[in-house]
């Protein structure tokens, strides 16, 4: 499995099936770069709408460019894109956690309780998918919800209006995954960004690597289930 980060919380999954490779892409937003020129791609999985997670403009343009794409995503992103995706009905999956399907054969859970975590109690509540695909590799989107099942790699948020980095670090240890990938940072200065990647890899539990990816470098990775 190679992994790609392309900043905050898009990440490109390249994970092989069968004789081949199913390309799964996590949240396209805006503050998020180089994943436009992307293809093959055959999944993109949103969980949710806020902007650093959806950027409509690019994500209607890589669609475009990647006609054979399925898009799953919770029913408030289905209506930040309004009419601007021009695809057939049948790719487009509308989810709500709890819910498992099959796409270009990668098993994705949708997990988590349906909710972003709480900015602030004056703001209204916001809707929010995590996904575990082929019961390994975990995107949570924007909560630190329980997971019933074991992960093995995580890609976890460091920095959020939402969180504190001793949630971070305490879903990491809850989950105790075999492989921690640190995203959700582009909020942070530089100087944050290593600091809380320095504070997860001091005190994640034993067993578990924390992994920080460069840039748009795929990186491989053991197949979870042989990891």
């Amino acid at each position: 499995m190679d992994l790609t980060h392309y900043g905050h919380a898009c990440v490109l999954a390249d994970l092989p099936i069968g004789d081949g490779t199913a390309r799964v892409l996590f949240d396209p937003g805006t503050y998020s770069h180089d994943f436009e020129s992307l293809r093959g791609i055959d999944i993109v999985l949103v969980t949710h709408a806020h902007p650093d997670h959806l950027d409509v403009e690019r994500l209607v343009r890589l669609l475009a460019d990647n006609p054979e794409a399925e898009l799953v995503l919770g029913a408030d992103s289905m209506a930040a894109l309004g009419d601007g995706v021009d695809i057939a009905g049948d790719r487009i999956h509308v989810v709500v956690p709890g819910e498992q399907l099959s796409v270009r054969g990668v098993d994705l859970d949708v997990t988590g309780s349906g909710e972003h975590a709480c900015i602030h109690s004056a703001l209204p509540s916001s809707a929010n998918n995590g996904y575990l695909v082929n019961g390994s590799l975990l995107h949570p989107g924007d909560a630190f919800d329980d997971i019933a099942n074991p992960v093995e790699v995580l890609l976890l948020p460091i920095g959020g209006p939402w969180m504190k980095i001793e949630e971070g670090i305490d879903y990491l240890r809850q989950l105790a995954p075999q492989v921690a990938v640190p995203i959700h940072q582009a909020g942070l200065a530089p100087v944050h960004q290593n600091l809380h990647c320095g504070l997860l890899k001091n005190l994640s539990p034993a067993g578990t690597d924390v992994i920080v990816l460069e840039h748009a470098v795929p990186q491989s990775f053991p197949t979870p289930s042989a990891m």
